[in-house]
C-alpha cells in the first residue's frame, strides 16, 4: 500500500490529522492495534466545570470516526507496526491472525500518534488478580459496562483517578476511598502529601461545591500547602461522596487467589508512614494509579533526538509546535509529545495534518494555515479544564526554545 501519510495511533490527534489530510485530497492511512478506534477518548466520561455539561468520550470518538472516513481515511484496525523505516516503510502485522505474512505500508510522511502508557506502581500483592491499573478500571467500566469490583479502593490521588473514580461510583462500585501509595522507588514522589497538594491546586475547580474549589486559593503559596498538609483532616474529604485521604496509605495488598483486604496505614505530612497505624480494609478489587507517560518507542528507532522536561511526564522527542521532529517527514501528535487532555491531542492532531498536507504539498495550505492552528493548540491550552502537570506551559515553552537551539537541518 502507498500513500501520502501513515498515522500510527488512531485515537483523538491521529484520527483529527488523518481527517484533516484527507480533507485536503491526500491518501492516509491510520493503522491501530486495537478493534476500536477513538484510543483513551472511548473510556472517557467527566462532567465539565460550569454544570450540567458532560465530556462522553465514547460519542465524541465515534463522532470522529466516522467524520474521519466520510473525508476519504483508510482506518485498519486491530493491525500493529512492529517495524518503521526512514524513507517511510512501516511494517504492520495482522493482529487477528499470527499466522498472515507480514505487509508494509509505503508513506512519504509518518504522524506518530501513539499515546501514552501508565507507569507502574509495584507494591507486595500487586499481581494479585483483582489489582488493576485504574487505566483497566476505566476500560472496564466505561467502555465494557463491567464494574472491577463491588467493593474497591484506589491508591494515587490525580487527575486520571478521581474522574475514574466518580465513573465507578457512578456504575454502583462502593468506593472505600483514595489513598496515596506507600513510599517506594515506583511512587516517584507520588506518596507525599506536600508534593500532591500542589498538583490538587490545578484541579479544585472541578471540585463538586463551592468551598472545596474556594480551597484552590489555600494552595497558592508554599505556606497555604504546608498548612493544608498539617491540618488535612486524617478521615480525608468527601468528593462526590468519595473519601480523599491524603493521611493514608496503601502498603500491601493482601489475598489468597484473589485480593480479599487492603493495608492502610497513616502517614505524616512528609508521606513517612507513622508505625503501628496499619489496619486491613476489606476489598475486592485495588486499582492504582502511577500516572501516565509518553509511548515513544517507535520514535526512538527512527532517530529521534529525545529530551526530558519536568511539565512533560516523561521523555519526548524534540519537536517544534508545527508537530515535525528531528527526523525528517516524521511527525508527533497527542500524548507522544507530553501528557495533556483529549482537547489538546485533537487540536495538536490538526496542526500536524496541516503542516504535513503544506510540507507535502497537499491541498492549499499556507504558512498561515499552520500558524492559526498552532495559536488555537495554546489557546486551548490556556482554557484546559484538566492539567496533568502544573508546569506544562512553561515545559512547552522550555521544549520550543530547545528545538530553537538544536534547529535539525531539515528545518
Amino acid at each position: 500500500m502507498k500513500v501520502d501519510v501513515a498515522v500510527i495511533g488512531g485515537g483523538p490527534a491521529g484520527l483529527t490529522a488523518a481527517k484533516e489530510i484527507a480533507s485536503h485530497g491526500g491518501s492516509v492511512v491510520v493503522v491501530d492495534e486495537n478493534s476500536t478506534f477513538g484510543g483513551k477518548l472511548l473510556g472517557q466520561l467527566h462532567e465539565e466545570p460550569g454544570g450540567n455539561n458532560w465530556w462522553k468520550g465514547g460519542e465524541i470518538a465515534a463522532k470522529l470516526v466516522e467524520e474521519t472516513k466520510a473525508a476519504g481515511a483508510t482506518l485498519m484496525p486491530q493491525t500493529q507496526v512492529w517495524g518503521l523505516e526512514t524513507g517511510w516503510t512501516v511494517h504492520i502485522a495482522d493482529t487477528r491472525n499470527r499466522e498472515l505474512p507480514f505487509r508494509a505500508i509505503q508513506a512519504k510522511a509518518v504522524l506518530l500518534a501513539t499515546g501514552a502508557v501508565e507507569k507502574p506502581l509495584a507494591m507486595p500483592g500487586w499481581t494479585l488478580p483483582g489489582v488493576m491499573t485504574v487505566g483497566a478500571a476505566q476500560v472496564l467500566t466505561n467502555v465494557n459496562r463491567v464494574k472491577p469490583g463491588k467493593r474497591v479502593i484506589i491508591a494515587g490521588v490525580d487527575v486520571l483517578s478521581l474522574t475514574i473514580a466518580r465513573a465507578m461510583k457512578l456504575a454502583g462500585v462502593e468506593l472505600v476511598g483514595i489513598v496515596l501509595p506507600g513510599r517506594s522507588e515506583f511512587s516517584q514522589g507520588r506518596s507525599n502529601p506536600l508534593e500532591l497538594l500542589k498538583q490538587l491546586q490545578s484541579m479544585t475547580h472541578l471540585a463538586p461545591n463551592p468551598l472545596l474549589r474556594a480551597g484552590g486559593a489555600v494552595l497558592g503559596s508554599s505556606l497555604g500547602i504546608q498548612l493544608a498538609a498539617h491540618f488535612f483532616p486524617r478521615g480525608g474529604v468527601k468528593v462526590w461522596g468519595i473519601p480523599i485521604q491524603l493521611k493514608k496509605a496503601l502498603v500491601a495488598i493482601h489475598g489468597d487467589e484473589q485480593v480479599t483486604h487492603a493495608e492502610i496505614a497513616s502517614i505524616d505530612a512528609a508521606g513517612q508512614i507513622i508505625p503501628g497505624t496499619s489496619t486491613a480494609v476489606p476489598v475486592d478489587a485495588v486499582c492504582l494509579s502511577g500516572g501516565l507517560t509518553p509511548l515513544g518507542e517507535l520514535a526512538a528507532t527512527a532517530g529521534c533526538q529525545f529530551v526530558r522536561i519536568d511539565g512533560l511526564n516523561g521523555a519526548v522527542p524534540l519537536h517544534n509546535q508545527a508537530m515535525e521532529t528531528t527526523v525528517r517527514n516524521l511527525y508527533v501528535a497527542g500524548n507522544i509529545t507530553g501528557i495533556e487532555g483529549a482537547k489538546i491531542a485533537m487540536v495538536q492532531g490538526k496542526v500536524a495534518g496541516l503542516n504535513m498536507c503544506r510540507q507535502l504539498g497537499i491541498g492549499h495550505v499556507g504558512e498561515q494555515d499552520v500558524q492559526t492552528a498552532i495559536q488555537k493548540v495554546e489557546a486551548t491550552r490556556e482554557t484546559s479544564d484538566i492539567q496533568f502537570h502544573l508546569n506544562i506551559k512553561e515545559a512547552r515553552i522550555q521544549l520550543q526554545s530547545l528545538w530553537e537551539q538544536n534547529r535539525p537541518l531539515h528545518a
